[in-house]
């Protein structure tokens, strides 16, 4: 039905095996694009270098998003490359324990400016990083969760971070669309990945919304790779600032 032969994806936020960002990456590459590959750091790097490897990631650099320098070394290794890039994925959050574990009414200024910095502004540095590289369009995407529409138990202050990125994704879309460029958020229901484990109570999340959704199956990685691809593809050029459920109908159950 659709093809992404040619085009050239950055993804950002492999941990492991189980990232949603690993479950995009390989269906991207499975639709015929080449996928560059980041990783945070040198702990990280094991883990997330025999993926790089599996997809054949003709680039492999590190990106704390945090460190300027790092996205800029980034951004100049795909110019030299490739000149241009056509899908940039980012799936990567953070807010300190304390604060993520705390009452929203307790966040304190640090936490939540960290929480808001990697979380939400480092996906608009992303994107304008990626537009002049874009001279024919391209795809922007995120990952949000329904606790930035709802209160979700124990979401805590990520649920305003959310919120604040799905409105990113629409104002950017707005300000991206005469250009060709698509913004989307990708929501997901909860899912066993590395970073959602520092939420508390996440394993009663997990049944809970298997429970509720209408499919009584969790999302997997593979689930929100294969949407992601298609968002990505000339096939959903007229699509653009949604945020996308891929939760088994778990936000549609009141």
């Amino acid at each position: 039905m659709f093809s992404l032969a040619g085009k050239k994806a950055l993804v950002v936020g492999i941990a492991n095996e189980h990232s949603i960002a690993y479950g995009i990456a390989k269906a991207l590459k499975s639709q015929g694009a080449e996928v560059a590959i980041t990783y945070l750091n040198a702990k990280s790097r094991p883990y997330v270098e025999p993926l790089a490897a599996e997809l054949k990631a003709p680039i492999f650099m590190p990106l704390n998003v945090q460190v300027s320098a790092q996205q800029d070394a980034l951004f100049a290794a795909i110019a030299d490359q490739w000149g241009t890039i056509d899908i940039i994925v980012h799936s990567i959050a953070f807010c300190p324990m304390e604060d993520l574990h705390g009452r929203v009414t307790d966040c304190s200024r640090e936490g939540f400016l960290t929480a808001m910095d990697v979380s939400v502004h480092s996906f608009l540095r992303l994107i304008k990083a990626a537009e002049p590289m874009m001279p024919n369009g391209g795809t922007c995407m995120t990952v949000s969760y329904y606790g930035a529409e709802k209160v979700i138990d124990h979401y805590n202050i990520m649920g305003p971070v959310k919120s604040a990125l799905e409105s990113v994704t629409r104002y950017t879309a707005a300000e991206l669309g005469p250009k060709g460029i698509r913004i989307h958020a990708l929501s997901p229901g909860p899912l066993a990945t590395r970073a959602a484990s520092g939420i508390d109570h996440f394993d009663a999340l997990l049944n809970a919304a298997a429970d509720r959704a209408p499919t009584h199956h969790l999302a997997t990685i593979d689930d929100v790779g294969a949407y992601a691809a298609f968002l990505a593809s000339d096939g959903a050029t007229n699509v653009t600032g949604g945020v996308h459920m891929i939760d088994g109908g778990y936000s549609i159950v009141s």
